[in-house]
């Protein structure tokens, strides 16, 4: 069905920087707490409010309401209302935000060499919040091509969603579906992802399934495997 655009609402009055410095400006955007998040969960396509709430444990309404509307005015998010019953509202990443991911996977990275470890007891388990960083981790990565399928065959209704990774040309698309036409699938309960995820990554939990070489690869990526294991070698070098 077809979406009508809703006009932009007025931001939230702001704190600019108010610096003349290309990262200034970048900041002023999107250096609020929980809208580099936000875009992240969006990159697997449309969301509704309520499974942006959803994902993103520990906002309150207001708070995402605010950032949402912000996000929209800045030109990072477009929202399309659709005449149903009830009424549907989606969020989905303009090109401008999309060409945050990258910058996101960076941090990622950043944050696994340097702020990595097991979960804590005050943290949620989304396994989803990883698997959606794939378009930024895998940006330009090691010329990987096929499709993935990724499965927490475990997880509550919307963490258990497959999520379908593509590669192809050095470039990553990740989308929350399932299909039997993937190359390789990878199946594991949340324990086994957060096993294979954890700072020792012990993948012997995980069922792969289909091409496994590929399926290997995709990990080594999300997980950076291959990083650690060039920490380790300079290390003990």
């Amino acid at each position: 069905m077809r979406g009508i655009q809703i006009p932009h609402i007025p931001p939230p009055k702001r704190h600019p920087y108010d610096q003349w410095s290309p990262d200034a400006r970048a900041l002023d955007l999107v250096g609020d707490k929980w809208t580099l998040l936000i875009v992240r969960d969006l990159a697997a396509g449309p969301r509704r409010f309520v499974e942006l709430q959803r994902v993103l444990p520990g906002i309150s309404t207001e708070q995402l309401r605010s950032r949402l509307n912000r996000m929209v005015a800045d030109g990072m998010l477009t929202r399309k209302r659709y005449r149903e019953v009830p009424p549907r509202v989606d969020y989905e990443l303009t090109e401008r935000a999309k060409q945050l991911m990258p910058i996101i996977g960076a941090l990622a990275r950043w944050g696994y060499e340097w702020a990595w470890g097991s979960p804590r007891p005050s943290e949620s388990v989304d396994l989803g919040a990883i698997f959606r960083l794939t378009p930024g981790l895998l940006n330009g990565s090691r010329g990987l091509r096929g499709a993935i399928q990724l499965t927490v065959s475990d997880g509550n209704e919307g963490a258990a969603r497959p999520y379908l990774v593509t590669l192809s040309s050095g470039h990553a698309t990740v989308s929350e579906h399932s299909t039997d036409r993937a190359d390789a699938s990878i199946t594991g309960t949340i324990a086994a992802w957060v096993q294979a995820f954890s700072p020792a990554g012990d993948r012997s939990a995980l069922r792969i399934t289909g091409d496994r070489e590929l399926g290997s690869a995709l990990l080594d990526e999300l997980a950076l495997s291959s990083g650690r294991e060039i920490d380790q070698h300079a290390a003990t070098a």
